[in-house]
């Protein structure tokens, strides 16, 4: 997942940050709403969380930008406003959520995660595939109740596709929600990724392969009886080759 944080307090910020990366979310900062309206604008984000209090601008008119270009990506207002006539402004200009500092880590992150589960779709933490089950609290995957023993990247690819279950994800996207531009990979690491995380739910699964690749568009996460019949029985290992 992949979060923008508008926030001028830079130790605010910093907890967040760590926060969030700990939870295998990338999140891109900015303390300025101009900034933070191009930044919503012309990258993809599950979430933004805006801070109301901003140096160059009010984050209410941020937020106003936000809707007026006719995005629907969520966002949680994190103001040191509390008053009700506040949050009740908030929420009718077009948040999602209004949380209040000092606030609890804890509480912003499942808040956050409720917010982007419920906009694709998901109202449980927990989405089944078949008999894959994807614990997006406890990062952690089953298979009959066998666990897959995934790396913290492979855990996060699978994350971001059962979230977003049927839709073709790029490899770019992929990047852009594992990455947040420093040090990032070429694409070649998304084939490898998905290659490798195929391979460990073939196995636990017993040859079932949920995965389907969608030549020079990307991947998606699917029903196994909605793959192709040629994507379906991958025992010849000729999906786990780096394409």
């Amino acid at each position: 997942m992949r979060v923008l944080l508008i926030e001028d307090d830079h130790d605010t910020a910093k907890i967040i940050e760590l926060a969030l990366a700990a939870e295998g979310i990338v999140c891109d900062i900015t303390d300025l709403g101009d900034d933070g309206k191009d930044a919503s604008k012309y990258n993809e984000y599950d979430l933004v969380i805006l801070d109301l209090m901003l140096p160059d601008m009010s984050g209410y008119d941020v937020l106003k930008s936000i809707r007026d270009y006719n995005l629907n990506v969520p966002v949680l207002i994190l103001s040191g406003l509390g008053d009700s006539e506040e949050k009740v402004k908030g929420l009718v200009c077009g948040a999602d959520d209004y949380l209040t500092k000092p606030f609890d880590k804890r509480e912003l992150i499942a808040r956050l995660k409720a917010i982007i589960r419920r906009s694709k779709g998901h109202a449980k933490s927990v989405i089944k595939i078949d008999n894959l089950v994807i614990n997006l609290n406890t990062h952690t995957t089953m298979i009959d109740n066998k666990p897959v023993h995934l790396t913290s990247k492979e855990q996060s690819v699978l994350e971001l596709m059962a979230l977003k279950k049927g839709a073709v994800i790029s490899k770019e996207n992929f990047l852009s929600h594992l990455y947040n531009g420093m040090d990032e990979p070429e694409l070649k690491i998304i084939d490898v990724f998905v290659c490798k995380m195929r391979k460990k739910l073939y196995d636990i699964s017993g040859g079932i392969n949920y995965i389907e690749t969608i030549w020079g568009r990307g991947y998606a996460l699917k029903d196994p009886d909605e793959i192709p019949e040629s994507q379906r029985i991958i025992g010849d290992g000729r999906l786990f080759n780096v394409v």
